[in-house]
């Protein structure tokens, strides 16, 4: 899988306000596209660490082209008068994942919007804090820009160059179309996987130690820290609350078809077409175009080396992985690996493995 080169940048030095995961990929990123770095928190200790891990230096009274206000959506507007009052850049941008709050909030509070620049690169992890940021985190990932109508085009120019910096390719939105966006393809997902886990909860153990990688899959978001999901939520609840409503409505018209013995009725046979399309039309790479994956199924010894020799005779045979999951099978030493390829790439390495030994089990006819 590739990744975009980063070119060398005019931005000689940046600001970043917040040391967490987000802040720290964005000082990692820019130290490697050849910019000085800046670092700011309200945990000194914390900046420290990142300074340590090579992602720039503690701030000591420098001005920078551009600061980074990587800090939660509440905290966006004061941090960011704060931060021009003490003149830290000539630019200013966030990385929060609302933009129609802060923006407000930081119109109330007078901050000089001409230099302010909203941004929401969306990249991240299941991990959080400094140890777990990296530089190649944004490499190809959408980062939205929300520049208000009043924003200066040396300003949008800078936060540009920092975005394409970071390996990102920048999209620019209003700040209300942004919001929207979010609520459908990651605010309400969270909610709605987090539905799906809670009914784990109380479970008997015996039903839940018989979930599999579709429990895995539709659960996996939930995890996240309750405290970050409220405050995001709470920003963005009325986008939020329209799709889950329109999930709902679905949900409940599919139960009432089920318990009145329909399960071939349209409530449940549209909605289960509709989420085939809908699917469908979820890129398949970041920057790509929507379209459809074959997966190759694999029965992989569990054994050091086993998956890196899989992703070996892939690479032999000229074909790119786009996607991989595994699954370990519960008290048998052997996983199941599958490997999402292009549907013309499936059967040159389907031979490949097969030629090298790897046991693939032939799928049911459809």
């Amino acid at each position: 899988m590739s990744v975009p080169r980063r070119a060398r940048l005019a931005l000689k030095r940046i600001t970043v306000i917040g040391t967490g995961l987000i802040g720290t990929s964005i000082a990692l990123a820019m130290r490697q596209a050849g910019a000085e770095v800046l670092l700011i928190d309200r945990d000194p200790a914390a900046a420290r660490l990142a300074a340590e891990l090579g992602a720039g230096a503690p701030w000591s009274g420098e001005s920078a082209d551009v600061a980074v206000l990587a800090v939660p959506p509440s905290a966006v507007a004061r941090t960011l008068l704060d931060a021009q009052e003490r003149g830290l850049a000539a630019a200013y941008t966030d990385v929060a994942s609302v933009k129609v709050p802060p923006l407000d909030e930081a119109a109330r509070l007078g901050c000089d919007l001409r230099i302010f620049v909203g941004g929401h690169p969306l990249g991240g992890s299941e991990r959080s804090g400094p140890l777990a940021a990296r530089p190649g985190l944004f490499d190809g990932r959408p980062w939205v820009l929300c520049p208000a109508g009043v924003a200066d085009r040396a300003a949008v120019e800078s936060v540009t160059e920092l975005v394409t910096g970071c390996g990102a390719t920048p999209v620019v939105m209003d700040a209300a179309g942004h919001d929207r966006a979010m609520a459908l393809v990651s605010h309400a997902p969270h909610v709605v996987s987090a539905a799906m886990a809670a009914r784990f909860a109380d479970a008997p153990e015996g039903m839940v130690g018989l979930a599999g990688q579709g429990a895995r899959d539709v659960t996996r978001i939930a995890g996240g820290a309750p405290s970050l999901w409220q405050e995001i939520l709470a920003a963005n609840a009325r986008p939020v609350a329209d799709v889950i409503e329109a999930v709902s409505d679905d949900l409940a018209r599919a139960a009432a078809a089920l318990r009145a013995h329909a399960g071939r009725e349209p409530p449940v046979t549209d909605l289960l077409a509709r989420g085939v399309t809908g699917h469908g039309r979820i890129p398949v790479k970041r920057g790509g175009s929507a379209g459809r994956l074959t997966t190759v199924t694999v029965l992989v010894a569990d054994r050091p080396g086993e998956l890196a020799l899989i992703l070996q005779a892939a690479g032999v045979a000229g074909i790119n992985i786009e996607d991989i999951s595994i699954e370990h099978l519960q008290g048998r030493p052997v996983g199941v690996v599958e490997l999402s390829v292009a549907p013309d790439s499936a059967p040159h390495l389907i031979a490949e493995l097969r030629t090298r030994g790897w046991s693939l089990p032939v799928p049911p006819e459809r």
